[in-house]
């Protein structure tokens, strides 16, 4: 049997069971093509409260679980995943514009996801305090209650489940906000996986929706954590809610990564990587390298290399045929990207590849004579766009990468002890010796210093215990202790 039949799921929200949404009907578009794969219910934000409501009830029951039922849960929706893997893919595919290698990183590692949070239940949940009562003196770990996950269209599924999953396990309730243009890849997968890994109805409810939606998870009183990915304007918006409401919100938000050229590298490979840290997804990742930084030594014959790369990647539609690069999300996107580029040769760069799209495919493109000012190098563009600049020192190279209002993943590509003196003065939440600026695994924290997160990290056993439990205070004495009152 199919996982995603469109007879369970479409025109509907999950919320108290596959359920007509008040926010009415949402058409699921192919980005390649416009074509309109299916519809997705829309939820509202009086959905969302109710959503809250249920959810606090159906947490309690899960909380008193035995680990081993928790965990039960989370290894079958693992095997699930690889499974059902092809038949994820295709949307994945076809829903987000994404090539199939892509689609199949997301698969794979949503089963990883779900394999490592099952051994939250069974980790030490707090530590034995020194007293100087008679008493034992405990600090131990408690499931938050209600989390509302916010996730963005560009991973829907990994960026989806690396919140879900370990909030999940470690005994709350969720409350899943897809992004709509992806909300059956970031949305419905992940509802119907848990459902058929027998997951207690009420603790996970899947809502698509807007910002009115976006803002019930945040706002509603059972909801105790928020885990937000996505832009760095909608993480303000968010992390100020919920300062207002005194709810910790975990926010990862956008990127311009800094890939560094060593002198020394190896030209070659330093160009594969770089090709890959900025076309991969249609540079549609907050990991995107977004900066080239390459020593003056090797500048000329980068770019020429790069620009020779971008120019034989194929673009087109991933579900009909074998390219590397898919289309933009949406048009808002791409205008987006090219104004950008537009913009940067307005102010005198050069554009060695690429430069122009026909509608949503966005040709890869590479630019120089580019100076610290430009748009196209400050900005996070979210397309395939290289932007290059040379530099002369290790201390200009440096500098010029932490000249940025983000600090989420940087690249250093060469010999590595230069590479170590460099990795030491950088700020940023990941640094990536002799790789490029994307990547990511489930047993890694995950998060992003300065406009890139609020310095919280998702990923590995104890970072996801922490941030998905609430620390308490207990102790116990043998008898009542004597008071002088």
């Amino acid at each position: 049997m199919a996982l995603l039949d469109p007879a369970t799921w479409e025109n509907k929200i999950a919320a108290d069971g596959w359920q007509t949404g008040g926010g009415g009907v949402l058409d699921v578009v192919e980005p390649a093509t416009g074509h309109v794969l299916g519809h997705v219910g829309l939820a509202t934000a009086d959905d969302a409260y109710a959503a809250a409501r249920r959810a606090a009830v159906a947490q309690r029951e899960w909380a008193a679980a035995p680990p081993e039922a928790r965990a039960a849960v989370l290894r079958r929706a693992g095997l699930l995943f690889e499974e059902h893997a092809e038949e994820i893919q295709r949307w994945i595919v076809r829903e987000s514009g994404a090539i199939e290698p892509k689609a199949q990183l997301e698969t794979h590692t949503a089963a990883s996801e779900c394999f490592d949070a099952s051994g939250l239940p069974h980790l030490g949940q707090g530590e034995v305090l020194p007293s100087d009562e008679a008493r034992w003196s405990f600090a131990r770990r408690r499931p938050v209650g209600v989390v509302s996950v916010i996730a963005p269209f560009n991973f829907p599924l990994i960026l989806s489940i690396r919140a879900v999953a370990p909030a999940l396990a470690c005994g709350n309730a969720v409350l899943l906000k897809p992004d709509p243009r992806t909300a059956v890849s970031g949305g419905v997968v992940l509802q119907r996986v848990f459902e058929e890994a027998g997951l207690p109805a009420g603790l996970l409810q899947t809502l698509p929706g807007g910002a009115e939606v976006g803002a019930a998870v945040v706002d509603a009183p059972e909801v105790g954590l928020i885990a937000f990915t996505g832009s760095t304007a909608a993480g303000r918006r968010i992390g100020e809610a919920a300062g207002r409401l005194l709810k910790p919100a975990h926010l990862e938000l956008g990127g311009n990564n800094a890939l560094i050229v060593l002198p020394g590298a190896d030209l070659d490979r330093a160009v594969s990587a770089a090709a890959f840290g900025s076309f991969m997804h249609q540079g549609q990742i907050c990991m995107t390298t977004g900066r080239h930084l390459v020593h003056e030594s090797l500048f000329d014959d980068y770019v020429e290399a790069l620009a020779d790369k971008a120019k034989n990647l194929p673009v087109g539609d991933p579900h009909t045929e074998p390219v590397a690069l898919g289309p933009l999300i949406d048009e808002q996107q791409a205008a987006h990207a090219q104004e950008l580029v537009d913009d940067a040769v307005d102010s005198g760069a050069c554009v060695a590849a690429g430069g122009s799209r026909s509608g949503l495919l966005f040709e890869p493109t590479v630019l120089t004579d580019l100076t610290p000012d430009t748009r196209a190098w400050k900005e996070e563009i979210f397309g395939p766009v290289a932007p290059v600049m040379s530099y002369a020192t290790l201390d200009e190279a440096v500098d010029l990468a932490n000249a940025c209002e983000y600090g989420l993943s940087i690249g250093i590509l060469g010999p590595v002890g230069e590479a170590m003196k460099a990795a030491d003065r950088l700020d940023s939440g990941k640094v990536h010796i002799n790789e490029q600026t994307v990547s990511d695994e489930s047993a890694a924290p995950f998060g992003g210093t300065k406009d890139s997160g609020n310095g919280t990290r998702i990923g590995g056993m104890h970072n996801n215990l922490e941030t998905f439990t609430e620390v308490q205070w207990l102790t116990v004495r043998p008898e009542i202790a004597d008071y002088p009152f």
